[in-house]
């Protein structure tokens, strides 16, 4: 072939003596030709430069080899969080290696539905979303087989969620028995309210095991000390600015995620606040970057890479039809993790 023009399906077809159909089994459904016939037609499609059209062939197969990960967050903050990459990261792990891609889907103009109606993808890992969020008849309708995380179970769906619960209560009973009881809550805005505080949302979750440990020790909880941010380095370094300002004057915070909690401790920075020594800080996810902070960070390890694994084999499953769709529900285990950003009131933090 000369110039420039791109090798079609009929070039292929009229070069190897086959029919158009021929070709297009020849790569989509080797199995209906011979393979001498299979052979030759790709030879020929090699030497011409001809590709099958990506759209043509996800067409012919009704598949599309992708998955998708949804978030109620729009992308910037949900790329704002390095816990999304972690989860991602797991998710990747078993969809690449099954040979299907990743795609992230977020709201389109404020809508999921339009996101969704516009994503093209075999099945989809929901992070973070209430049944009682107002666009989930249209998620339903769509007819895709979906994994619920970090959410109360929807029915007829399987779900991955951690002990959010216990987490929080370890970490707030941490904070009772180094002596803090002016201690307040720098949790996680989401896109709608009500169903974040739904029973089995995250957040509620987290507010519930924190509220047990503390009303054991006789500390309430109130609205005031209960700070929304978004979980962002930024969010939560402008959550505990604003709460200063508004003349709270903790000594120690609970933030519901490394992210809030690591903008905290650069916010105790500007204030010219020592941590521990004047404050301290546990967050909620247990990141590698937490590692790193200065000082350590105390936080509750959950296990992020996990849970984006379990839900890609979840939602792969449905998808290959080898397992019940709504039968499983997983639950993973949390645990403290106690490094130098909590002490006694007053005193400096034991090196660890």
């Amino acid at each position: 072939m000369t110039g420039t023009r791109r090798a079609r399906i009929a070039d292929v077809a009229r070069e190897a003596g086959v029919s158009k159909a021929a070709v297009s089994f020849a790569f989509n459904s080797p199995a209906r030709l011979s393979d001498e016939t299979v052979a030759r037609i790709r030879g020929v499609a090699t030497t011409l430069g001809y590709r099958p059209h990506p759209v043509a062939r996800m067409l012919t197969a009704r598949q599309t080899s992708t998955v998708g990960i949804l978030t109620p967050q729009a992308l910037g903050q949900v790329f704002g969080n390095p816990f999304f990459a972690l989860f991602a990261e797991g998710v990747a792990e078993v969809t690449e290696e099954r040979g299907f891609g990743l795609l992230f889907i977020s709201p389109l103009h404020g809508s999921l539905a339009h996101a969704m109606a516009r994503a093209t993808v075999d099945g989809v890992v929901v992070v973070g979303l209430e049944e009682t969020h107002p666009e989930v008849e249209a998620l339903r309708q769509a007819g895709l087989p979906l994994v619920i995380v970090d959410a109360a179970a929807w029915e007829g769906h399987d779900s991955v969620v951690v002990d959010d619960e216990g987490g929080a209560r370890a970490a707030a009973e941490h904070l009772v028995g180094l002596g803090h009881r002016e201690i307040v809550v720098i949790g996680i805005h989401a896109p709608d309210t009500e169903s974040s505080l739904s029973p089995g949302g995250v957040v509620a979750r987290r507010l519930r095991g924190y509220r047990h440990a503390l009303a054991a020790a006789a500390i309430e909880l109130t609205p005031v000390s209960i700070i929304p941010s978004d979980a962002t380095f930024e969010g939560g370094e402008h959550a505990f600015l604003t709460a200063w300002q508004d003349g709270l004057r903790p000594t120690a915070v609970l933030a519901m995620s490394d992210a809030t909690a690591i903008g905290v401790l650069q916010a105790a920075r500007h204030l010219g606040l020592r941590v521990p020594e004047d404050v301290s800080v546990v967050g909620f996810d247990d990141l590698p970057i937490g590692r790193l902070t200065d000082p350590p960070l105390t936080t509750v390890h959950q296990p992020v890479r996990l849970k984006g694994a379990e839900a890609a084999h979840l939602l792969l499953s449905t998808i290959a039809g080898t397992s019940a769709v709504g039968q499983h529900r997983r639950v993973l285990q949390t645990r403290l993790v106690v490094r130098r950003s909590t002490a006694a009131p007053g005193s400096a933090a034991p090196r660890r």
